[in-house]
């Protein structure tokens, strides 16, 4: 999960980063009343997961509250390479002498973490690292150490710090690793880290991303989540516990592992060009987990017909840890749940295979339940789904 500039600008004073005031804003009076509280001159920044937002006018140095709630009127709404703001940041301003570099980042190739820093910050890192990369200092990260004094030291001494700044920037270092350690982040990252006019030293524009694996360590991570750009579908289904991707396709699909699930979204779509020119395709990845209850397959089905794009829906169940009858049982509840909330079910083609299959068809069958299907194969059941969701488009 990647945060927004505000965000890690509060965490990194949770964590003792030395930062500049700052306070987000949703309404321009809301900018004009932020700027006032923190005094001074201000920069109105806007709030969104993307790089380049000082080319796209993104950010502006206002001179009084008055400038503040004008740039963030300018800014609001805008869109920045497709993201629209809807937030911006009023951030104290700063006395910037020298710009740095610095970030700690998840070395997946090298199974590590890697420590990037430089003395020429505030540019497209990128760049630097193509142009002049002996610019760009890279130092490995033992993650059973982290960077502790030495590190920092060894740190700094690699991107050719004077040793008075040197002396200044390697406890910050310290400090934005207990950030990258006890937030569970996959990076953190600074740019530019600014040596005041006073000589102190500010973390001044960061970037976080935090390992969402994480999320039971973190409870107090929910308030990072943005779920204004979040699909409605997938807030209910995180909302039931549910491992749902939404797609774009009319063919919703259920399976019990993320393997079996990848499997049936190729199925799927092979067998939708293949018999309907492509007027079938999947809507969704939705794995209910190998010990999945009848409530959670109730809960899955529940998802997937909200969604108005899904014409039909395909069930495909390996029975291991999961029962077959325990998911029929969840099918016939999900019917149960779409009466209560007033909706007609969509077509329902089910496969059923392994541990109580028979158990779990016989369940079906004495249902009867309205537009289910049974199919004995996987292959079968996917060219079912398909011609039943292209006949319905």
């Amino acid at each position: 999960m990647d945060l927004y500039e505000y965000q890690a600008r509060d965490l990194f004073e949770k964590h003792g980063v030395p930062v500049l005031a700052g306070a987000v804003a949703t309404t321009a009076s809301d900018a004009r009343a932020a700027a006032e509280t923190i005094g001074g001159v201000t920069v109105v920044k806007a709030q969104v997961k993307t790089g380049g937002r000082g080319k796209a006018g993104g950010v502006k140095v206002a001179k009084s509250a008055d400038e503040a709630q004008q740039y963030a009127e300018q800014i609001l709404g805008m869109d920045i390479k497709g993201h629209t703001v809807k937030r911006v940041m009023i951030a104290q301003g700063a006395d910037i002498a020298e710009e740095y570099y610095f970030s700690i980042l998840l070395d997946r190739a090298n199974r590590t973490y890697l420590a990037m820093c430089s003395t020429e910050g505030g540019m497209d890192i990128e760049t630097l690292a193509v142009e002049r990369p002996e610019a760009l200092a890279k130092v490995v990260v033992d993650p059973n150490v982290g960077i502790d004094a030495a590190k920092a030291a060894e740190i700094v001494a690699a991107a050719g710090f004077d040793a008075d700044v040197a002396a200044k920037v390697a406890p910050v270092l310290e400090k934005l690793w207990e950030v990258y350690r006890e937030e569970d982040a996959t990076l953190v990252e600074v740019n530019p880290l600014v040596k005041t006019g006073a000589g102190d030293i500010i973390a001044l524009d960061g970037k976080v991303s935090i390992d969402g694996n994480s999320a039971f360590r973190h409870p107090e991570h929910e308030e990072f989540i943005d779920h204004s750009k979040t699909d409605p579908l997938e807030v209910l289904a995180i909302e039931k516990d549910l491992n749902y991707v939404k797609l774009d396709g009319n063919v919703g699909i259920i399976g019990n592992g993320a393997g079996l699930v990848m499997s049936t979204l190729d199925v799927v779509a092979y067998a939708g060009e293949e018999f309907t020119g492509g007027k079938a395709k999947p809507a969704n990845f939705l794995d209910i987990g190998g010990g999945a209850n009848a409530e959670v397959m109730a809960d899955g089905l529940d998802v997937i017909f909200e969604d108005a794009q899904v014409k039909a829906v395909f069930v495909n169940v390996f029975g291991g840890i999961t029962a077959c009858d325990a998911v029929a049982n969840g099918i016939v509840a999900a019917y149960g749940i779409l009466a209560s909330h007033g909706k007609e079910p969509k077509p329902l083609v089910v496969r059923l295979d392994g541990n109580n299959a028979e158990l779990g068809r016989q369940i079906l069958s004495d249902a009867a339940l309205p537009k289910l299907e049974q199919v004995d194969t996987m292959d079968g059941a996917a060219r079912k789904v398909a011609e039943l969701a292209a006949a319905a488009n």
